[in-house]
């Protein structure tokens, strides 16, 4: 069983969280309250204490949002690429000057601990920071004519109003990703974030305000998901939608945009799998996997969790792979030795438990954890099971939560078959010394992402998308600023 940590009180937590959330829209430069008469809570998932309740946003506060961001882009499109440039470096030195600020959100919203949450900050910035250094960089080109006299130009242009739509797993760096890309490009955005870390959200508004960024060009909702979707993909002023989330909402999304053809950018679930050949440091894999695997309480959609070790060294892998779990420090998040804190709400721990049981009756062996931890909160043992096979849920469906599953392969074949078994392709990890392994598995896993011998699937300046089930399009990187431009080619003659 996992180590339990506390050391924080959780009325310390509750007394942090007054500090920051007031309001919970925000429309045309100024933070107000919905108008609507529903409301949505705020959780503290590390003690199930509720952070505020707060109005949605009407179908009113969604079409004047609309609004700001369609009349500013008419002059937003026209700032040069280095005011738009020093305008987002400067959100970026806000958001590292309140980064503390920020963490204590993210740890108080999500449970991710404190250190972790620091590092989400500290990659939000860098959004800020790679989008400004290329928003001085959209270039166009020349095309040699094939007539005398006339000239043919390709230019980019901003695409128009974004409707922007992020989970609450990473709180931070994907709202920060979608609104810096859209604004370096010379869109204006209209972003629903996840209400359950809506206060994470509003301070990232905060440092946009704060920074000088035009009134009307980024705007934040909180409201019905459904009727925001509806609105904003029915809307004629919204010329795009990015949404990051899961498979079968995306594709809800993204028949909704088709209607009115807008372009849509989906980052949608995964299931990430892993491959270890046998010449691999046992050690250093395990490590850096179990670390890997049950950051963010395994809430992350690059998450490995189908991991395929070849069975020259699966019995000391699996051993070693279910102590470094069992050594994992769980508990609060503002405690400097948990290494896991809770999941985010009772749902995921129910959906997590669900497959565990559906598992263990199939007489699946439950290596270690399996358990709901018996606490305040939402808390959850990380969880390894051994050669689950086919037949259970949580080898097809993604677990999000602090699952890893732990197969044996024979042969190099049958390990990249078993990798490219699913609908997903999101991410995929694989470690080995040999050059002909490593160059094998690169081309013959089909995932947008493949780390070889390297755990990072996401930086601000590489593209980030799926295959498959897992998404449409790219973000992050120079291949994510092109999905928020259009292309123009002009063909101009000799004047008559």
């Amino acid at each position: 069983m996992s180590k339990l940590s506390d050391g924080v009180s959780s009325s310390r937590m509750r007394i942090l969280s007054k500090t920051n959330m007031h309001y919970s829209q925000f429309i045309a430069g100024q933070f107000k309250s919905g108008s609507s008469t529903s409301t949505f809570s705020v959780e503290n998932p590390s003690d199930g204490q509720l952070l505020g309740q707060y109005l949605f946003a009407s179908a009113t506060d969604v079409q004047e949002a609309i609004t700001a961001a369609t009349d500013v882009f008419t002059t937003w499109r026209k700032t040069s690429g280095l005011e738009r440039s020093n305008l987002l470096r400067r959100v970026a030195l806000i958001m590292r000057e309140r980064k503390v600020t920020i963490a204590n959100q993210i740890s108080l919203e999500l449970g991710k601990p404190n250190a972790e949450a620091l590092k989400e900050v500290d990659t939000a910035a860098e959004m800020f920071d790679w989008a400004a250094e290329e928003a001085r960089r959209i270039y166009g080109r020349s095309i040699p004519s094939r007539t005398s006299g006339t000239t043919q130009t390709v230019f980019m242009e901003p695409i128009g109003p974004v409707g922007a739509f992020s989970g609450w797993n990473a709180p931070a760096i994907t709202p920060s990703r979608k609104i810096s890309s859209a604004l370096a490009a010379g869109c204006t955005v209209v972003l629903k974030p996840s209400e359950e870390t809506a206060g994470v959200a509003l301070l990232i508004a905060q440092a946009v305000q704060d920074a000088g960024i035009p009134n009307g060009v980024v705007n934040m909702l909180f409201g019905d998901p459904g009727q925001i979707a509806e609105l904003m993909c029915a809307s004629p002023e919204i010329a795009m939608v990015t949404f990051t989330g899961a498979t079968s909402i995306g594709k809800s999304i993204g028949a909704k945009a088709g209607l009115t053809m807008k372009r849509a950018v989906l980052e949608l679930g995964g299931h990430a799998p892993v491959i270890v050949c046998s010449d691999v440091d046992i050690d250093r894999v395990v490590n850096m996997a179990v670390a890997t695997k049950f950051r963010n309480a395994g809430q992350v959609c690059t998450s490995p969790t189908r991991f395929y070790v070849d069975a020259m060294i699966f019995d000391e892998f699996s051993t070693k792979f279910v102590s470094a779990t069992q050594a994992l420090r769980v508990g609060n998040p503002f405690d400097t030795s948990t290494q896991m804190g809770p999941l985010k709400n009772q749902r995921r721990v129910d959906a997590v438990d669900r497959m565990v049981e559906d598992a263990r009756a199939r007489g699946i062996e439950i290596a270690t954890g399996g358990q709901r931890i018996k606490r305040d909160g939402f808390f959850y043992e990380p969880t390894v099971i051994l050669n689950p096979g086919h037949s259970c849920d949580a080898a097809h469906i993604e677990p999000f939560g602090p699952i890893a599953l732990l197969s044996s392969f024979e042969t190099l074949d049958e390990a990249i078959a078993e990798a490219n078994r699913l609908p997903f392709g999101l991410a995929a990890y694989a470690f080995t010394r040999d050059l002909h392994r490593a160059h094998r598995l690169m081309h013959e896993i089909d995932s947008g992402v493949v780390c070889i011998n390297e755990w990072q699937a996401s930086l601000p300046e590489t593209p980030f998308g799926g295959h498959k089930d897992s998404g449409l399009g790219t973000e992050g990187g120079i291949e994510g600023l092109q999905a928020f431009l259009k292309t123009k080619c002009v063909r101009q003659g000799a004047s008559q």
